[in-house]
Protein backbone atom coordinates (compact mmCIF):
# COMPACT_ATOMS: atom_id res chain seq x y z
CA UNK A 1 0.00 0.00 0.00
CA UNK A 2 1.30 3.47 -0.88
CA UNK A 3 0.36 6.76 0.74
CA UNK A 4 -1.83 9.32 -1.02
CA UNK A 5 0.22 10.93 -3.82
CA UNK A 6 -1.90 14.09 -4.01
CA UNK A 7 -3.88 15.27 -7.01
CA UNK A 8 -2.26 15.85 -10.37
CA UNK A 9 -3.62 18.14 -13.06
CA UNK A 10 -5.68 15.36 -14.65
CA UNK A 11 -7.39 14.56 -11.34
CA UNK A 12 -9.17 17.91 -11.01
CA UNK A 13 -12.73 18.16 -12.36
CA UNK A 14 -14.25 21.60 -12.89
CA UNK A 15 -17.21 21.93 -10.52
CA UNK A 16 -15.84 19.26 -8.23
CA UNK A 17 -15.76 19.75 -4.46
CA UNK A 18 -12.86 18.92 -2.16
CA UNK A 19 -13.37 18.46 1.59
CA UNK A 20 -10.00 18.79 3.27
CA UNK A 21 -8.58 17.09 6.36
CA UNK A 22 -7.84 17.95 9.25
CA UNK A 23 -9.82 20.41 11.44
CA UNK A 24 -7.54 22.73 13.41
CA UNK A 25 -8.18 24.36 16.79
CA UNK A 26 -6.19 27.60 16.85
CA UNK A 27 -4.59 28.56 20.16
CA UNK A 28 -2.68 31.38 21.84
CA UNK A 29 0.38 29.18 21.37
CA UNK A 30 -0.09 29.41 17.61
CA UNK A 31 -0.30 33.19 17.91
CA UNK A 32 2.88 33.35 19.99
CA UNK A 33 4.82 31.26 17.48
CA UNK A 34 3.42 33.23 14.54
CA UNK A 35 4.53 36.47 16.18
CA UNK A 36 7.99 35.02 16.82
CA UNK A 37 8.34 33.99 13.18
CA UNK A 38 6.97 37.17 11.56
CA UNK A 39 7.42 39.99 14.06
CA UNK A 40 3.86 41.24 13.50
CA UNK A 41 2.99 44.14 15.86
CA UNK A 42 -0.56 45.30 15.06
CA UNK A 43 -2.19 46.25 18.35
CA UNK A 44 -5.61 44.69 17.73
CA UNK A 45 -3.96 41.27 17.35
CA UNK A 46 -1.40 41.79 20.12
CA UNK A 47 -3.29 42.83 23.26
CA UNK A 48 -6.56 41.63 24.78
CA UNK A 49 -7.00 44.99 26.52
CA UNK A 50 -6.71 46.84 23.22
CA UNK A 51 -9.14 44.50 21.47
CA UNK A 52 -11.64 44.75 24.33
CA UNK A 53 -11.53 48.55 24.09
CA UNK A 54 -12.54 48.03 20.45
CA UNK A 55 -15.58 45.93 21.33
CA UNK A 56 -14.12 42.43 20.88
CA UNK A 57 -14.10 39.72 23.53
CA UNK A 58 -10.32 39.35 23.27
CA UNK A 59 -7.52 39.78 20.78
CA UNK A 60 -8.46 37.93 17.58
CA UNK A 61 -6.13 35.57 15.74
CA UNK A 62 -4.04 37.48 13.20
CA UNK A 63 -5.91 37.66 9.88
CA UNK A 64 -3.01 36.18 7.93
CA UNK A 65 -2.55 33.32 10.40
CA UNK A 66 -6.21 32.52 9.70
CA UNK A 67 -5.42 32.69 5.97
CA UNK A 68 -2.47 30.30 6.34
CA UNK A 69 -4.43 27.76 8.39
CA UNK A 70 -7.29 27.75 5.88
CA UNK A 71 -4.77 27.58 3.03
CA UNK A 72 -2.75 24.82 4.70
CA UNK A 73 -5.77 22.54 4.99
CA UNK A 74 -6.16 22.60 1.19
CA UNK A 75 -2.54 21.89 0.26
CA UNK A 76 -2.64 18.04 0.31
CA UNK A 77 -5.54 18.03 -2.15
CA UNK A 78 -4.79 21.12 -4.25
CA UNK A 79 -1.08 21.82 -4.39
CA UNK A 80 0.90 18.86 -3.08
CA UNK A 81 2.18 18.39 -6.63
CA UNK A 82 2.40 22.07 -7.42
CA UNK A 83 5.24 23.73 -9.28
CA UNK A 84 4.18 27.18 -8.11
CA UNK A 85 1.31 29.00 -6.43
CA UNK A 86 0.50 31.72 -8.95
CA UNK A 87 -2.00 34.12 -7.46
CA UNK A 88 -5.06 35.03 -5.39
CA UNK A 89 -8.28 36.95 -5.99
CA UNK A 90 -11.81 37.64 -4.74
CA UNK A 91 -11.00 37.07 -1.07
CA UNK A 92 -13.19 38.11 1.85
CA UNK A 93 -12.55 37.69 5.56
CA UNK A 94 -15.64 36.87 7.60
CA UNK A 95 -16.16 36.62 11.34
CA UNK A 96 -13.06 37.07 13.52
CA UNK A 97 -11.28 33.97 14.77
CA UNK A 98 -10.46 33.74 18.48
CA UNK A 99 -8.25 31.32 20.42
CA UNK A 100 -10.13 28.06 20.86
CA UNK A 101 -11.99 28.28 17.55
CA UNK A 102 -11.74 25.25 15.25
CA UNK A 103 -11.28 25.80 11.52
CA UNK A 104 -11.90 23.57 8.53
CA UNK A 105 -11.66 24.12 4.79
CA UNK A 106 -13.53 23.03 1.67
CA UNK A 107 -12.69 23.92 -1.92
CA UNK A 108 -14.46 23.97 -5.26
CA UNK A 109 -12.64 23.62 -8.58
CA UNK A 110 -13.49 26.64 -10.74
CA UNK A 111 -11.35 26.03 -13.82
CA UNK A 112 -8.28 24.43 -15.38
CA UNK A 113 -6.04 25.00 -18.39
CA UNK A 114 -3.11 22.93 -19.65
CA UNK A 115 0.17 24.69 -20.36
CA UNK A 116 1.60 24.73 -23.86
CA UNK A 117 4.46 22.41 -22.88
CA UNK A 118 1.97 19.67 -22.00
CA UNK A 119 3.77 18.82 -18.76
CA UNK A 120 1.62 20.79 -16.34
CA UNK A 121 -1.48 22.94 -16.08
CA UNK A 122 -3.11 25.70 -14.06
CA UNK A 123 -5.99 24.91 -11.70
CA UNK A 124 -8.30 27.51 -10.11
CA UNK A 125 -10.06 26.75 -6.81
CA UNK A 126 -12.22 28.68 -4.37
CA UNK A 127 -11.43 27.71 -0.78
CA UNK A 128 -13.75 28.49 2.12
CA UNK A 129 -12.77 28.28 5.77
CA UNK A 130 -15.41 27.96 8.49
CA UNK A 131 -15.37 27.78 12.28
CA UNK A 132 -17.05 25.29 14.62
CA UNK A 133 -20.35 27.18 14.21
CA UNK A 134 -20.15 26.87 10.40
CA UNK A 135 -19.59 30.61 10.13
CA UNK A 136 -17.34 31.67 7.25
CA UNK A 137 -14.02 33.08 8.43
CA UNK A 138 -12.45 33.39 4.96
CA UNK A 139 -13.09 32.61 1.32
CA UNK A 140 -10.76 33.27 -1.60
CA UNK A 141 -9.74 32.06 -5.05
CA UNK A 142 -6.25 30.93 -5.89
CA UNK A 143 -4.65 29.41 -8.94
CA UNK A 144 -1.76 27.02 -8.92
CA UNK A 145 0.50 25.38 -11.51
CA UNK A 146 0.27 21.61 -11.03
CA UNK A 147 2.28 18.81 -12.60
CA UNK A 148 0.56 16.33 -14.90
CA UNK A 149 0.71 12.67 -14.00
CA UNK A 150 1.06 11.72 -17.67
CA UNK A 151 2.49 14.36 -20.02
CA UNK A 152 1.04 12.42 -22.96
CA UNK A 153 -2.55 12.61 -21.73
CA UNK A 154 -5.05 14.57 -23.82
CA UNK A 155 -5.38 18.25 -22.97
CA UNK A 156 -8.83 19.20 -21.64
CA UNK A 157 -10.86 22.08 -23.02
CA UNK A 158 -9.60 25.22 -21.21
CA UNK A 159 -12.01 26.62 -18.61
CA UNK A 160 -10.79 29.85 -17.03
CA UNK A 161 -13.02 31.54 -14.42
CA UNK A 162 -14.01 35.19 -14.73
CA UNK A 163 -12.71 36.89 -11.60
CA UNK A 164 -13.32 40.47 -10.43
CA UNK A 165 -10.50 43.03 -10.56
CA UNK A 166 -11.23 43.83 -6.91
CA UNK A 167 -13.73 43.08 -4.17
CA UNK A 168 -16.30 45.87 -3.94
CA UNK A 169 -15.98 47.85 -0.72
CA UNK A 170 -19.73 47.39 -0.26
CA UNK A 171 -19.26 43.61 -0.15
CA UNK A 172 -16.68 43.62 2.64
CA UNK A 173 -17.70 42.12 5.99
CA UNK A 174 -17.01 44.38 8.98
CA UNK A 175 -17.50 42.52 12.29
CA UNK A 176 -20.54 43.93 14.07
CA UNK A 177 -18.80 43.87 17.45
CA UNK A 178 -15.81 45.85 16.18
CA UNK A 179 -16.22 49.41 17.51
CA UNK A 180 -13.22 51.66 16.94
CA UNK A 181 -14.54 54.62 18.95
CA UNK A 182 -12.34 53.29 21.75
CA UNK A 183 -9.28 52.85 19.52
CA UNK A 184 -6.17 54.39 21.13
CA UNK A 185 -3.80 55.67 18.40
CA UNK A 186 -0.97 56.34 20.85
CA UNK A 187 -0.99 52.74 22.06
CA UNK A 188 -1.37 51.52 18.48
CA UNK A 189 1.75 53.40 17.41
CA UNK A 190 0.57 56.30 15.20
CA UNK A 191 -2.09 59.00 15.18
CA UNK A 192 -2.90 58.85 11.44
CA UNK A 193 -6.33 57.45 10.75
CA UNK A 194 -8.58 56.89 7.72
CA UNK A 195 -9.08 60.62 7.13
CA UNK A 196 -5.32 61.27 7.07
CA UNK A 197 -4.47 58.62 4.45
CA UNK A 198 -4.38 59.94 0.88
CA UNK A 199 -5.07 57.92 -2.26
CA UNK A 200 -1.84 57.74 -4.26
CA UNK A 201 0.35 57.94 -1.17
CA UNK A 202 3.44 55.69 -1.29
CA UNK A 203 5.20 54.46 1.85
CA UNK A 204 8.66 52.90 2.13
CA UNK A 205 8.44 50.64 5.18
CA UNK A 206 12.22 50.96 5.63
CA UNK A 207 12.99 47.83 7.65
CA UNK A 208 14.24 44.54 6.25
CA UNK A 209 13.88 41.01 7.59
CA UNK A 210 16.24 38.16 6.71
CA UNK A 211 14.79 34.66 6.50
CA UNK A 212 16.62 31.75 8.08
CA UNK A 213 16.20 28.17 6.85
CA UNK A 214 14.69 26.95 10.11
CA UNK A 215 12.28 29.89 10.40
CA UNK A 216 10.47 29.44 7.10
CA UNK A 217 10.13 25.69 7.64
CA UNK A 218 8.75 26.20 11.15
CA UNK A 219 6.28 28.75 9.81
CA UNK A 220 5.12 26.45 7.04
CA UNK A 221 4.74 23.56 9.48
CA UNK A 222 2.75 25.85 11.79
CA UNK A 223 0.24 26.22 8.96
CA UNK A 224 0.30 22.43 8.30
CA UNK A 225 1.26 23.20 4.71
CA UNK A 226 2.78 20.00 3.29
CA UNK A 227 3.84 21.15 -0.19
CA UNK A 228 6.97 19.25 -1.19
CA UNK A 229 8.81 22.26 -2.62
CA UNK A 230 9.15 23.79 0.87
CA UNK A 231 10.55 20.76 2.70
CA UNK A 232 12.09 18.04 0.56
CA UNK A 233 15.70 19.17 0.14
CA UNK A 234 16.69 15.94 -1.61
CA UNK A 235 14.18 16.39 -4.43
CA UNK A 236 14.59 20.16 -4.44
CA UNK A 237 18.29 19.71 -5.18
CA UNK A 238 17.26 18.20 -8.53
CA UNK A 239 15.12 21.20 -9.57
CA UNK A 240 16.24 24.23 -11.54
CA UNK A 241 16.62 26.15 -8.27
CA UNK A 242 18.60 23.41 -6.54
CA UNK A 243 17.07 24.22 -3.15
CA UNK A 244 13.81 24.60 -1.24
CA UNK A 245 11.47 27.48 -2.09
CA UNK A 246 9.99 29.53 0.76
CA UNK A 247 6.19 29.34 1.04
CA UNK A 248 4.86 32.49 -0.64
CA UNK A 249 2.36 33.03 2.15
CA UNK A 250 5.22 33.48 4.58
CA UNK A 251 6.46 36.35 2.39
CA UNK A 252 2.96 37.87 2.59
CA UNK A 253 3.15 37.71 6.39
CA UNK A 254 6.60 39.28 6.49
CA UNK A 255 5.52 42.09 4.14
CA UNK A 256 2.44 42.73 6.27
CA UNK A 257 4.55 42.77 9.44
CA UNK A 258 7.03 45.20 7.85
CA UNK A 259 4.15 47.44 6.75
CA UNK A 260 3.41 48.25 10.39
CA UNK A 261 6.08 50.94 10.04
CA UNK A 262 3.88 53.44 8.19
CA UNK A 263 0.52 51.65 8.35
CA UNK A 264 0.29 51.09 12.10
CA UNK A 265 -3.48 51.61 12.15
CA UNK A 266 -4.33 49.28 9.26
CA UNK A 267 -5.81 47.09 11.95
CA UNK A 268 -7.76 44.32 10.19
CA UNK A 269 -7.58 42.85 6.70
CA UNK A 270 -11.10 42.39 5.32
CA UNK A 271 -10.56 41.77 1.60
CA UNK A 272 -7.99 40.20 -0.71
CA UNK A 273 -8.33 41.72 -4.17
CA UNK A 274 -5.37 40.07 -5.82
CA UNK A 275 -1.88 38.82 -5.27
CA UNK A 276 1.04 37.49 -7.27
CA UNK A 277 4.27 35.81 -6.25
CA UNK A 278 6.50 37.30 -8.94
CA UNK A 279 9.73 35.47 -8.08
CA UNK A 280 10.81 32.77 -5.61
CA UNK A 281 12.45 33.52 -2.29
CA UNK A 282 15.05 31.38 -0.54
CA UNK A 283 16.63 31.07 2.89
CA UNK A 284 19.20 33.80 3.38
CA UNK A 285 17.21 36.41 1.44
CA UNK A 286 16.24 39.66 3.16
CA UNK A 287 12.69 40.91 2.55
CA UNK A 288 11.78 44.61 2.26
CA UNK A 289 8.41 46.19 1.48
CA UNK A 290 6.66 49.35 0.36
CA UNK A 291 2.97 50.18 -0.03
CA UNK A 292 0.72 52.37 -2.15
CA UNK A 293 -2.77 53.57 -1.22
CA UNK A 294 -5.04 52.64 -4.13
CA UNK A 295 -8.46 53.66 -2.80
CA UNK A 296 -10.48 54.34 0.33
CA UNK A 297 -14.17 54.06 1.10
CA UNK A 298 -16.70 54.89 3.78
CA UNK A 299 -18.54 52.06 5.47
CA UNK A 300 -22.31 52.54 5.52
CA UNK A 301 -23.59 53.44 8.96
CA UNK A 302 -20.13 53.66 10.51
CA UNK A 303 -18.46 56.88 11.66
CA UNK A 304 -15.74 55.11 13.68
CA UNK A 305 -13.95 53.45 10.76
CA UNK A 306 -13.44 53.24 7.01
CA UNK A 307 -11.68 50.88 4.64
CA UNK A 308 -8.49 51.50 2.70
CA UNK A 309 -7.30 49.60 -0.37
CA UNK A 310 -3.57 48.95 -0.10
CA UNK A 311 -1.06 47.56 -2.58
CA UNK A 312 2.02 46.14 -0.84
CA UNK A 313 5.10 45.16 -2.83
CA UNK A 314 7.85 43.00 -1.33
CA UNK A 315 11.40 42.65 -2.61
CA UNK A 316 14.37 40.46 -1.78
CA UNK A 317 17.80 41.89 -1.01
CA UNK A 318 16.66 45.27 -2.34
CA UNK A 319 15.75 48.10 0.06
CA UNK A 320 12.61 49.91 -1.10
CA UNK A 321 13.71 53.53 -0.91
CA UNK A 322 13.41 53.50 -4.73
CA UNK A 323 9.92 51.88 -4.57
CA UNK A 324 11.17 48.93 -6.62
CA UNK A 325 8.46 47.71 -8.99
CA UNK A 326 9.05 47.42 -12.75
CA UNK A 327 12.18 47.12 -14.89
CA UNK A 328 12.79 49.32 -17.93
CA UNK A 329 11.13 46.70 -20.16
CA UNK A 330 7.89 47.04 -18.15
CA UNK A 331 8.21 43.60 -16.58
CA UNK A 332 8.41 42.96 -12.85
CA UNK A 333 11.81 43.86 -11.44
CA UNK A 334 13.82 40.66 -10.79
CA UNK A 335 14.18 41.61 -7.10
CA UNK A 336 10.41 41.96 -6.66
CA UNK A 337 8.84 38.86 -5.07
CA UNK A 338 5.28 39.86 -4.14
CA UNK A 339 2.53 42.18 -5.37
CA UNK A 340 -0.46 42.12 -3.00
CA UNK A 341 -3.69 44.13 -3.21
CA UNK A 342 -6.01 44.10 -0.18
CA UNK A 343 -8.62 46.03 1.81
CA UNK A 344 -7.96 46.91 5.44
CA UNK A 345 -9.98 48.61 8.17
CA UNK A 346 -8.65 51.88 9.62
CA UNK A 347 -10.06 53.96 12.49
CA UNK A 348 -11.49 57.44 12.01
CA UNK A 349 -10.50 59.95 14.69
Amino acid sequence: MSAKPGNYFEDFEVGGALSHATPRTVTVGDTALYTALTGSRFALHSADTFAQACGLQQSPIDDLLVFHVVFGKAVPDVSLNAIANLGYADGRFGVPVFPGDTLKTVSKVLGKRELSNGKAGVVWVRSTGTNQCDETVLEYVRWVMVNKKDPESTAPEPQVPDLPEAVSAADLMIPGDLDLTGYDPITAGDNRGWDDIAVGEQIDHVDGMAIEEAEHQMATRLYQNTAKVHFDLHRASETRFGKRIIYGGHIISLARALSFNGLENACRIVGLNGGRHTAPTFAGDTVYAWSEILDKADVAGRSDLGVVRVRTVATKNHPCDDLCDKSEDGKDHPDKVLDLDYWTVMPRF
